[in-house]
C-alpha cells in the first residue's frame, strides 16, 4: 500500500509539471507573436495584437487571457494595466515565468523581453501574457487520471499474472499436501518425487530420510515391546504355576517352599519392569552437565559400591575400588554418571561366580576421566562383544536371571552424555571383561 501511495503521489508531480510545460510553452508562444508585431517608427512604438496569440489558449475551461506590453521605461503600450510587472531586468530575448494574482484569481505569467530595431533606447519592450489555472488544473487531473489509469491497469495485470504463476509454482506444493492430508493414521510411506521442482528436491528428500529413520525407530520400538512381552510373560507364568503350586501344596513345608520360589521370582520380574523404565528414560534422557572432579566421580562410584555391596557378598565376591591419576576436572552429568557406574558393576557381579573378583577404577589422565570395571568371569568372545549392548543379548553362563537391559542403558546414558564405551580383555592374559567409560 505505501508503495502504491508513493507511485501516486509521484504521477500527480509528474502530470502537474507536464501540465505546466504545457501552460509555459503556451504562454511564451503568444508572446512572442505579440512581440513579433512591435515596432518602432517615426520616432514612435507601433504594435498590434494579433488574434492568434490568444486563440492559442482555446479549452472548454473558462479561463481568461491577460496581456500587457510596456515599454523599457515602464510606458504602458497597451494591454492590462493592474498586470504584475516582474522587478527583475533581464536580457534581450529571454523569457521570465511567475505565478501571480489577478483580479482575485490566480494567474501563470510569462515576461518577454523583444528589442525593437530602431528604438533609441537600448531597453527592450516587455511582454507579458497571463493565464488563469483552471485549464492548467484539467489538464493536470487528465494526465494524473491517465497515468494512474495505466498503472492501475498495469498493476492488475502482474497481479492476475503473479497470481498465475503463484498458482502454477505452487502445485508441487499443493500435491505434497494433499498426499500427506490423504494418508491414514501410521502411514510412513515415502513421499513421491516425480514431478517435483528442483528447488523442492532436497526438501522431499529431507522428509523421506526423516521417515525411513522414523519408520527404523518406530520398529525397533515395536520390537522392544515384542521382546518386553515375551520377557515379561515367562516370569509371570512361572509365577502363576508356583502360586498354584503353593495353593495345591498337601503340607505346609511344600506350600512355603513354593511362596518362596514365588517370591524370588516377582523380584526378578519388578527388577525386569524397573529395567524396562530405566531404558526408556535413558533414551528420553536430557543430559545436564556440570563441572565435576575426579574426587566427586570417586564418591559417586563409592556409593554405588556401598549400595551394591550385599549382592556381592551373597556370591562371595571381592569387590575392590582404585583410584589412579591425579585430580582432572570433566563436564557430565552425574545422574547418567551413577546409572552408568550401577549397571556396569550389577552386571559384572552378576556374571561372574561365586568367590570372584570385580575391581572398579576410576582413573583419570589428560583432562579426562575413566570408570573401569574388570571382572575374572567367564569374559565375553571377540565376536560378540559388541553384542553384548544390545536389548536382551545375554550371554550364558552362572547368572541367567539378567534382563539384558543393563549394558543397553549404558550404551544409551553414554551417547546422551557424549561419553565413550570401550570392551576389552583384562590384561596381562587375565580371564574376564573389561569395560571402560571415558568421561570428558
Amino acid at each position: 500500500m505505501c508503495a502504491v501511495a508513493v507511485d501516486t503521489w509521484l504521477a500527480y508531480k509528474s502530470s502537474v509539471a507536464t501540465a505546466s510545460v504545457v501552460q509555459d510553452r503556451l504562454l511564451l508562444g503568444s508572446a512572442r507573436m505579440i512581440a513579433e508585431q512591435i515596432s518602432f517608427e517615426d520616432g514612435s512604438f507601433q504594435h498590434q495584437i494579433p488574434p492568434a496569440a490568444l486563440d492559442l489558449f482555446q479549452s472548454k475551461e473558462s479561463d481568461r487571457i491577460f496581456y500587457r506590453v510596456t515599454t523599457g521605461s515602464g510606458q504602458l503600450l497597451a494591454g492590462y494595466t493592474d498586470l504584475p510587472v516582474p522587478r527583475l531586468t533581464f536580457s534581450a530575448d529571454s523569457s521570465y515565468f511567475f505565478g501571480a494574482t489577478m483580479r482575485g484569481e490566480a494567474v501563470r505569467v510569462v515576461a518577454f523581453f523583444q528589442p525593437v530595431i530602431g528604438n533609441p533606447s537600448a531597453l527592450p519592450v516587455v511582454v507579458e501574457v497571463a493565464q488563469t489555472t483552471h485549464g492548467h488544473a484539467q489538464l493536470t487531473s487528465k494526465l494524473w487520471l491517465h497515468a494512474v489509469g495505466q498503472q492501475l491497469l498495469i498493476l492488475a495485470l502482474a497481479t492476475i499474472f503473479i497470481l498465475y504463476g503463484l498458482h502454477r509454482g505452487l502445485q508441487p506444493l499443493t500435491r505434497l499436501h494433499q498426499d500427506v492430508r490423504s494418508r491414514k493414521e501410521g502411514s510412513l510411506q515415502l513421499l513421491q518425487t516425480d514431478r517435483i521442482p528442483t528447488e523442492l528436491a532436497p526438501l522431499v528428500d529431507s522428509f523421506n530420510d526423516y521417515i525411513q529413520r522414523l519408520e527404523s525407530y518406530t520398529n525397533l520400538r515395536s520390537t522392544f515391546i515384542q521382546n518386553a512381552a515375551h520377557q515379561l510373560r515367562t516370569p509371570l507364568a512361572v509365577l502363576n504355576t508356583q502360586i498354584s503350586d503353593a495353593l495345591r501344596a498337601e503340607n505346609k513345608e511344600s506350600g512355603e517352599r513354593s511362596m518362596v520360589a514365588a517370591r524370588r521370582t516377582l523380584q526378578q520380574t519388578g527388577r525386569l519392569v524397573n529395567q524396562f523404565l530405566s531404558l526408556s528414560s535413558a533414551e528420553a534422557y536430557v543430559a545436564t552437565k556440570t563441572r565435576m572432579s575426579t574426587q566427586e566421580c570417586c564418591d559417586i562410584v563409592q556409593r554405588v559400591l556401598e549400595d551394591l555391596a550385599v549382592q556381592a557378598h551373597s556370591k562371595n565376591i571381592d569387590l575392590g575400588f582404585e583410584r589412579i591419576g591425579a585430580d582432572a576436572v570433566i563436564a557430565t552429568d552425574p545422574a547418567a554418571l551413577r546409572e552408568i557406574a550401577v549397571n556396569i558393576i550389577d552386571n559384572a557381579i552378576r556374571y561372574t561366580q561365586a568367590h570372584g573378583v570385580v575391581t572398579v577404577r576410576v582413573q583419570s589422565a589428560e583432562g579426562k576421566i575413566s570408570l573401569a570395571v574388570e571382572d575374572n568371569g567367564p569374559g565375553v568372545p571377540f565376536e560378540s562383544q559388541e553384542k553384548i549392548f544390545q536389548r536382551f543379548y545375554r550371554m550364558g553362563g552362572a547368572d541367567s536371571t539378567g534382563s539384558g537391559l543393563g549394558l543397553a542403558i549404558v550404551k544409551e546414558l553414554a551417547s546422551q552424555c557424549g561419553c565413550t564405551v570401550r570392551v576389552d580383555t583384562p590384561p596381562h592374559g587375565r580371564r574376564g571383561l573389561l569395560i571402560m567409560i571415558d568421561f570428558f
